[in-house]
Parts: structure tokens; C-alpha cells; sequence
């Protein structure tokens, strides 16, 4: 049991999330998101999370298994062509993880994914996380526009607006 990142997610406030992703931020992350999918047939859900609590926290839940999870309850999977990316950040670990459905997983692969992520963390270290936010998902829609070019007879499946977890 990690219990410097219990203590650390426990702690993490709302506050720190807000300074992190202030509403201006907020903003600007759902115009992105919906400048880019007028470029492409893709699906983006950005999700932001201060920290984990409770039974999956003591657990040592990864970051990567709660981005899994989102996945699953924002229903990012439930896309039309199956080509839904969810970005999720979890800032009490400073970890950003994207899971892909299966339709653009299979096109771009894993290595695609954490290069990105690779990327937003770099910004995201030097406190620069709208800039890290916007370049993520700018990746993230140049990768869907190569595989998923744009189409003027789709709906949008997903909400635009970042989704903040408590």
C-alpha cells in the first residue's frame, strides 16, 4: 500500500483542480475539441480528475484502469464507426492516459497514444496544462483525420465539453 499517493489523492482539492483547469481553460479545451471534429468523423471526450478515493484508491487502482473505467461510463466506446478517444488526466498523478476504441486503436496503435501522452505530461510538469490539454487533443485529431476523414452526414455522438470528475 502507496500511502503517500493515498495521502496525496485524499488531499488533492478541488481547488488545485480548478488552478489547474480553470474555467477559461474549460472553455477553450470544448472549443478545441469541436474545431477538430469538424476535420474528421472521430469522437473526442477530454476528462479530467483531481484525485481517486475510496475502495479503488487503497486498492492501488492505476491510472490507466480508472481511464478505463471513464471509457466505459462516458461511453466513449458506443460510437457509430467505433473511432471514440477518450484523453483522461488524473492530476494527483500527473498521468494522462488515452484509451481508443477499437475502430482507430486498431488503425493507430499504442505507440501513437503514449507519444501523445508522453507530450501533454511534458507541458503538464511545467504547470502548462491548458497548452498540454490543446496539443493532446490537436494529436489526437490529426491521428483521427488520417484515419477517419471528415464526414458531413455525421451526428455528434459525444458531448464536446470536458467532462471534470469528483
Amino acid at each position: 500500500m502507496d500511502f503517500a499517493r493515498i495521502t496525496k489523492h485524499l488531499f488533492y482539492s478541488d481547488r488545485q483542480l480548478a488552478r489547474a483547469f480553470s474555467r477559461q481553460s474549460l472553455l477553450a479545451i470544448e472549443a478545441a475539441v469541436q474545431a477538430s471534429e469538424a476535420t474528421h468523423a472521430g469522437e473526442i471526450c477530454f476528462a479530467v480528475e483531481g484525485g481517486l478515493d475510496g475502495l479503488p484508491l487503497f486498492k492501488g487502482q492505476s491510472a490507466r484502469e480508472r481511464a478505463i473505467e471513464v471509457f466505459s461510463q462516458l461511453r466513449v466506446w458506443d460510437t457509430a464507426h467505433n473511432n471514440g478517444v477518450l484523453i483522461y488526466v488524473l492530476l494527483a498523478d500527473h498521468a494522462v492516459e488515452i484509451v481508443a476504441d477499437r475502430g482507430i486503436h486498431a488503425q493507430a496503435g499504442q505507440g501513437t497514444w503514449q507519444t501523445i501522452c508522453s507530450q501533454m505530461e511534458t507541458q503538464f510538469r511545467q504547470s502548462q496544462f491548458e497548452v498540454g490539454a490543446l496539443q493532446g487533443i490537436a494529436a489526437v485529431a490529426r491521428c483521427l483525420r488520417s484515419h477517419f476523414p471528415h464526414d458531413a452526414r455525421r451526428d455528434n455522438e459525444l458531448p464536446n465539453a470536458p467532462v471534470v470528475l469528483d
